[in-house]
């Protein structure tokens, strides 16, 4: 059996320069005190371990087979030298192994590029966290990368979850079933031109089709835009994150408990975890802005991808993303009129029939042949027409809500970093875990030299918001004495 990448996969692969790898690195902190009759976790526990959950995650052993002259997507084949040795290292933090060291180490880790001759992930196990602020003693790391083309957010968390277990004697967290390994085929040239023909010829009457049917939203909106004569209600201004991304990547976070966050939400009736994410990142990003004496006078626009798969469906490899651009309303300076703005711009796009500007893009894009796929993806890239679209990236991925283990040992903590783009320099992933939710920022030295202020920023964003949703001192006052009321009635 032969499988080959879809446009959206492929997409990564063409947008990938020397200064900006299409990587993805998830970073998973574990506890080894969980671990039955505290036996010590060697380094082949971790391989064997991984070995053992390989057939699950079929990309793990397959390796991209390029077609001639790019006139077709790659090809998934099966890597007949695979070694597991050549994916997993093992390393130390240097001293003195705090937060700062661990977020400078995955930044390094995260920029160097895969072996694209190779399964394009590979793992690294980190010790040395014993200075890591919260963390108990003994803790150790797993830095996972991985490139986009093989897995989107959704698929990312799908594989951590085949990687891990339910409780510390092993159980896993997702039956190793679901998926039954298919040997992967590697296609003849012949087959791969043959093909490239059909393909090529499909993906053209795909995308026609695709254009008709978004062409009667696009004039309604082009005539709409025509007779009112008013400028774009959200216009995309110039900051300091629309520069060129430079290969030095760096990452910084920070972590807040899940329900303290969700309650924030019951300031605005009908507010979603997604807006109150956005009205976080549009608070902290408004006060970074604001210090930097750089804050526009109109709204910054998040580009925010959206999971496209039907709900249920088990192989969750590959891409399968739409997205939106929603503004964040930084100029907002009242953090319940940004929440209450931003729930309003958010139910809106959602109800369009068309989706937006961001989502009609990303249909598009799945509909075109390789070859000018490649091109056209070299050209956005350099004219930077996402970011004449938006300014920033905000990823809300919800994760795991009870804790999972590896060996025996309870993850701790986790993180991840994500790709950048040229004019696009900053992205804010936001997934939840046990509990929590982390605020996981990836930017580049020249772009943000202050990314502990930034995270101080959020931090503050968060507060303001929790403030400002509390019940007033009076009206927690009355609901108390009503409460006293009624129970002496009871009495």
């Amino acid at each position: 059996m032969m499988f080959q990448l879809n446009p959206q996969d492929a997409q990564f692969l063409y947008a990938e320069t020397a200064q900006n790898l299409t990587n993805v690195t998830v970073v998973a902190i574990f506890d080894p005190s969980t671990v039955p009759g505290k036996k010590t976790i060697r380094y082949m526990d971790i391989v064997r371990h991984v070995q053992s959950r390989l057939s699950v995650n079929p990309f793990m052993m397959r390796k991209l087979v390029r077609v001639p002259m790019d006139l077709d997507y790659p090809y998934w084949v099966d890597d007949e030298y695979f070694d597991i040795d050549c994916h997993i290292r093992h390393s130390r933090l240097p001293e003195p192994g705090d937060w700062r060291e661990l977020c400078i180490y995955t930044a390094r880790y995260h920029s160097r590029p895969l072996d694209m001759n190779r399964p394009l992930w590979n793992m690294e196990v980190v010790e040395g966290l014993d200075h890591v602020d919260g963390l108990p003693e003994g803790c150790f790391a797993i830095l996972t990368k991985i490139h986009h083309s093989a897995l989107d957010g959704a698929a990312i968390i799908r594989f951590s979850a085949s990687m891990s277990d339910l409780d510390n004697k092993g159980t896993p967290a997702m039956s190793l079933e679901e998926t039954r390994f298919q040997p992967s085929d590697s296609p003849s040239l012949a087959t791969m031109l043959s093909r490239a023909t059909v393909n090529n010829a499909g993906l053209q009457l795909s995308l026609f089709s695709s254009a008709l049917r978004a062409a009667p939203g696009l004039v309604r909106d082009a005539s709409s835009a025509v007779l009112s004569k008013k400028e774009p209600k959200y216009p995309v201004p110039q900051t300091r994150f629309d520069r060129a991304v430079s290969p030095h990547k760096i990452f910084d976070g920070t972590f807040f408990d899940l329900e303290k966050i969700k309650a924030i939400g019951k300031g605005v009736e009908g507010a979603t975890i997604n807006d109150i994410v956005l009205a976080i990142c549009g608070g902290g990003v408004r006060k970074y802005l604001q210090h930097h004496d750089d804050l526009p006078g109109d709204s910054l626009i998040a580009w925010v991808p959206v999971n496209a798969r039907d709900k249920g469906v088990v192989d969750a490899s590959g891409n399968d993303i739409s997205a939106m651009t929603v503004p964040i309303f930084t100029e907002v300076a009242n953090p319940i009129e940004r929440l209450q703005a931003i729930h309003r711009a958010t139910s809106g796009r959602k109800n369009s029939p068309s989706g937006g500007s961001a989502r009609l893009l990303t249909e598009l894009s799945q509909h075109i042949p390789a070859l000018p796929q490649k091109y056209a993806s070299q050209l956005l890239i350099k004219a930077r027409l996402v970011s004449s679209h938006c300014n920033l990236f905000i990823s809300n991925v919800q994760g795991p809500s009870k804790p999972l283990y590896m060996c025996g040992a309870q993850v701790a903590s986790t993180f991840g970093m994500a790709p950048l783009t040229d004019g696009l320099g900053l992205f804010i992933a936001t997934p939840s875990y046990n509990g929590r939710i982390g605020f996981h920022v990836t930017s580049t030295r020249e772009i943000m030299p202050d990314i502990r202020f930034f995270i101080e920023c959020l931090e503050a964003s968060v507060a303001e918001l929790q403030d400002a949703t509390k019940p007033k001192k009076r009206a927690r006052k009355k609901a108390a004495r009503k409460t006293a009321k009624e129970a002496g009635k009871k009495r």
